[in-house]
């Protein structure tokens, strides 16, 4: 099954001259879900790392299902205002603007092996943002997996020099 033909595109959604990918109907299938999630599977296993990290929204969906099925801990990263305990914050760009990401303090463990995953690298903001708060806590950058890269945006450039998967590329 090829999985980019299970993906509508949306143009000008959020904005005007967005082409946004909507992963909702490779969700709604079935066989293409579960293809999705073993890819992304394989493509971590080839990376030493001991816990998932994933932001909200979509992050989650690939994110928990792939810790689940690799007893791996997952760790949230959410958008402000959503976690009840202190946290950390950090700004990132968007493809069509900014805002904020939060994870709580001590969910990272110093010298834990993070493995970032997102259904979408676009610019790289969010991954960059999220590597920042990994490396602020004391812990490592392990790698990143993600179901899309959007490869003409070049968001691999702000990653740094880790490992980085992807299963589907525009």
């Amino acid at each position: 099954m090829n999985l980019i033909d299970k993906i509508r595109v949306i143009e000008d959604y959020p904005v005007k001259g967005v082409s946004f990918k909507d992963i909702t109907t490779l969700l709604r299938d079935p066989e293409a879900f579960h293809q999705a999630i073993e890819l992304m599977i394989e493509a971590a296993s080839e990376i030493d790392f001991n816990v998932i990290l994933a932001a909200e929204a979509r992050g989650f969906v690939v994110g928990a299902p792939m810790a689940y099925a690799m007893k791996k801990g997952f760790i949230l990263v959410r958008k402000p205002g959503k976690l009840p305990a202190k946290t950390i914050r950090r700004e990132y760009e968007l493809e069509y603007g900014k805002d904020f990401l939060e994870i709580h303090e001590g969910a990272i463990m110093p010298g834990d092996k993070v493995l970032i995953v997102d259904d979408l690298l676009a610019t790289g903001g969010t991954s960059a943002a999220v590597k920042e708060m990994v490396l602020s806590e004391g812990a490592h950058v392990a790698g990143y997996v993600y179901l899309i890269e959007l490869e003409f945006l070049e968001g691999r450039k702000k990653l740094g020099d880790y490992p980085v998967k992807s299963i589907i590329r525009y």
